[in-house]
């Protein structure tokens, strides 16, 4: 199951939607942001279909 989750650039403070795999309870990766292209790592905590939290972190 998927859901979506806004997260803020760490850089610029453009807000953009992320879609989250809730099957996996931990997750960590990077992305680019859609306005700045900085990449910044994205840490995902879900439970049974729903994002419990989400956290960015500038490299």
């Amino acid at each position: 199951m998927q859901d979506t989750a806004t997260v803020d650039c760490p850089f610029c403070g453009q807000s953009m939607e992320l879609v989250l795999d809730t099957h996996l309870a931990s997750q960590r990766f990077v992305t680019d942001c859609e306005v700045c292209c900085r990449p910044f790592e994205v840490t995902a905590e879900c439970e049974a279909g729903d994002v419990l939290s989400v956290g960015v972190c500038g490299s």
